[in-house]
């Protein structure tokens, strides 16, 4: 009776102890989603600009 309470005592110690672990954490990189979207506004500002600049040199 002595060893089975001495055996549970030391498996209940050797269970916390080695609870944690020494390995790294492993961290997932972060997805970044890019927007693909077919959009004109590269174009706005420029054909913008080239329209005030005509209707200043009509004048």
């Amino acid at each position: 009776m002595k060893k089975l309470a001495l055996a549970a005592a030391f498996a209940a110690t050797a269970s916390t102890a080695f609870a944690g672990s020494y390995a790294d954490p492993v961290i997932e990189p972060e997805v970044i989603a890019q927007d693909t979207s077919s959009s004109a506004q590269g174009v706005i500002v420029p054909l913008l600009a080239l329209i005030l600049v005509a209707a200043v040199a009509s004048n």
